[in-house]
């Protein structure tokens, strides 16, 4: 079944989700309502990972639903999602498949979709705020006509997308002189569908010896008031230089492309 695309606070329909992990809640601890015994059992979104939303790429994601009943499995008839805290949210519900898994027990998934272009116009906020939990909400139904309304069957996380760079310099450095390494970290802004500069966040600086696996972490830097971030290391060998953001509740992680640097 399909749902029409609107938009706004729970009161409406859909919005996207997905959490790294702590994406399974039962009904009996959600509050719930409807009629027999049909009753959902877990909720899996997007595969357990964050939904991440930037400026221009459409998003789609599944929400994953088990559903049993003593009769067997009709379907779904509702699935929304939105902001636990602000109760806001931009994502449509374009579909529903369910697989049957034995004669009570099917999983039936949703198909989400966000097109950042909405977004602006999804609610009356700044819809950056929308960025954070989410929580899913569904109806489900049996074939004895037996339904049941569950409210928070799932919490994710819903994060803006990030951007990082990285320039090291002067290059090729003699063996121990000083290496400028710069960046910038910026984020979406819903708001304007453009990435800004991610002010005040602290990302680590990492470096991988040349011919080694790993990159390892040398310093943690703050970011400046427009994402710009700079610091100066001694050089000893030959290795490449990258940043890492590890995320917030509100914005995706992200790791820049290494610059490799020789020496002289």
């Amino acid at each position: 079944m399909q749902s029409t695309a609107r938009f706004g606070r729970r009161t409406g329909w859909a919005a996207a989700g997905g959490g790294i992990a702590l994406v399974l809640l039962t009904a009996t601890g959600a509050h719930a309502e409807g009629r027999g015994d049909v009753r959902v059992v877990s909720t899996v979104v997007n595969d357990g990972a964050n939904v991440t939303v930037g400026t221009a790429r459409e998003v789609t994601f599944p929400i994953a639903i088990t559903v049993k009943d003593n009769s067997g499995v009709k379907g779904l008839t509702h699935v929304s999602t939105f902001n636990r805290s602000n109760g806001h949210g931009f994502v449509v519900w374009t579909g529903t498949t369910c697989e049957k898994k034995s004669s009570t027990t099917s999983v039936c998934t949703a198909t989400m979709s966000v097109d950042p272009a909405w977004i602006p116009a999804s609610d009356d906020i700044d819809s950056n705020k929308v960025a954070g939990v989410w929580t899913v909400n569904a109806t489900v139904q049996a074939n004895d006509g037996d339904y049941w309304i569950s409210d928070s069957i799932a919490d994710y996380k819903v994060k803006r997308a990030s951007k990082l760079t990285t320039d090291a310099a002067p290059e090729p450095v003699a063996k121990g002189a000083k290496l400028t390494v710069t960046g910038k970290l910026s984020r979406a802004n819903w708001e304007t569908l453009k990435y800004q500069g991610f002010a005040g966040q602290d990302v680590k600086l990492q470096y991988r010896k040349a011919g080694a696996a790993h990159y390892s972490t040398v310093k943690t830097v703050r970011t400046g008031s427009t994402g710009q971030l700079s610091t100066t290391v001694t050089v000893t060998s030959a290795g490449s230089w990258r940043w890492f953001f590890p995320g917030t509740t509100t914005t995706a992680r992200v790791v820049s492309a290494g610059d490799a640097v020789a020496l002289k």
